[in-house]
């Protein structure tokens, strides 16, 4: 009876906090003080500055402003057009054409991302209009754009699995090792949907006029190499054992600061920019994982994971239920939260049910990233739908239902997580006997 006092204490503050528009670091902050205040003896002051430095001085969490400022310098690069000009000749005869560029573009740009709304962002400037002057279906454009964008969570490096791995204390390069099939499957998965969405609906798409020779692909193929290059690197670098995240974080922005000046785009003024933008990204994450830390130490003093996982154990649920009960949980939460805010306010209850239930948390990672995704394409709070909606000048329900199917083939994808976990696991068990 006492967790659940407990839990609905901290949940009823939390909500007040939130509602009453206080940030979430600071909604986080102040329920954990007035908790620690009211239900033990520890100086709540104390507590804070030790919790906060420690998880600020974390080595781990180096790698995360990095992979931030090599996607800001990305972003402001000649990136969207080659990927547009060097994917185009070679997906345009399939079926649903050009569509498939926002699918492949979305993967490769997410490969030196990390960052949904960026990749969104950074694709969709150049294959709206592109497609659009080409006269292909709205909901297919929009909605493909919007579904493949949610893979900038999912396809390392991931800013979102690095907040995990700090949360948890699971490998970085474990996790993001585990991400890539994953998010290759859920590519392939998007663009199989369209090649059935554009054989249902011929009378919709574009006729095809355009025939472009085979040494002419190849040449606009080029404008890609640079950037599969980088994602090599950095990826390789990582699974090779050669390079820690952080190292590896290292080497694409210096990768990055070199493409960005060989494409004659790394000005003083874009460099500011992004140097700025990765400043305030950066440091956002960084207040929201302190108030997680925080709320995590005040959740520990109570007692309140301990007892919940030993009052969920006593119910005898079996390891899928618990796991589809959290999907619809974390589903649910998407809607109203970002999925960084959704995944550091509650692996503190979370985390201690998961390894009771005997679930691998690298595992549980590529798991809650890929529900969280979800989040992304879900009103009222849906990072890509407010992206598309200035970029397309679309209202959201628009937006959001033209990404509904793509919602659904992602619920799907998670399903098919669960009942084969080798998909995620498989990797980054190579990965170590690679390293031994």
């Amino acid at each position: 009876m006492t967790e659940i006092i407990l839990a609905i204490f901290f949940i009823t503050v939390l909500l007040l906090f939130l509602s009453s528009g206080v940030w979430v670091a600071l909604s986080m902050i102040g329920v954990s003080a007035i908790a620690m205040e009211l239900f033990t003896s520890r100086p709540v002051g104390d507590a804070m500055a030790t919790t906060i430095w420690g998880m600020s001085s974390s080595w781990t969490l180096t790698a995360l402003p990095l992979f931030v400022w090599m996607g800001e310098i990305l972003f402001r690069t000649k990136l969207s057009e080659n990927l547009f000009e060097g994917l185009s000749p070679w997906m345009q005869k399939l079926p649903g054409g050009l569509i498939h560029v926002n699918v492949v573009g979305c993967a490769i740009f997410a490969a030196i991302s990390g960052s949904s709304a960026a990749t969104v962002a950074t694709v969709g400037k150049m294959s709206i209009p592109e497609l659009r002057k080409r006269n292909y279906p709205e909901k297919i454009l929009l909605g493909s754009l919007a579904g493949s964008g949610t893979l900038g969570l999912l396809i390392p490096p991931s800013i979102i699995l690095i907040i995990y791995g700090v949360t948890v204390q699971e490998s970085i390069a474990k996790l993001f090792i585990a991400g890539i099939f994953p998010g290759i499957m859920i590519a392939i998965i998007f663009m199989t949907y369209v090649v059935i969405w554009s054989l249902m609906n011929k009378n919709k798409m574009p006729v095809l006029t355009e025939e472009i020779p085979f040494i002419e692909k190849i040449k606009k193929s080029g404008k890609l190499i640079p950037v599969i290059l980088l994602i090599v690197s950095v990826i390789g670098s990582i699974y090779s054992g050669v390079a820690t995240a952080t190292e590896a974080a290292s080497l694409g922005v210096v990768g990055a600061l070199i493409l960005s000046f060989f494409q004659k785009s790394l000005t003083v003024d874009s460099f500011k920019k992004s140097l700025l933008g990765a400043t305030k990204t950066s440091c956002m994450i960084g207040f929201i994982l302190a108030g997680s830390t925080f709320l995590s130490l005040a959740m520990g003093f109570t007692g309140l994971p301990r007892n919940l996982a030993i009052w969920i154990d006593t119910m005898q649920l079996s390891p899928y239920i618990l796991i589809i009960v959290l999907m619809i949980f974390y589903i649910i939460l998407g809607m109203f939260l970002d999925g960084i805010s959704a995944v550091v306010l509650t692996m503190a209850i979370i985390e201690p049910m998961i390894r009771q239930a005997g679930f691998d948390m690298i595992w549980f990672g590529i798991f809650l990233v890929v529900v969280v995704e979800m989040a992304q394409i879900t009103p009222p709070v849906g990072f890509n739908l407010f992206v598309l909606q200035g970029m397309a000048e679309k209202d959201m329900g628009y937006i959001a239902r033209s990404a509904f199917p793509l919602f659904l083939l992602m619920v799907l994808a998670t399903i098919i997580i669960i009942i084969f976990p080798e998909i995620a696991l498989w990797l980054p068990e190579k990965m170590i006997q690679n390293i031994n």
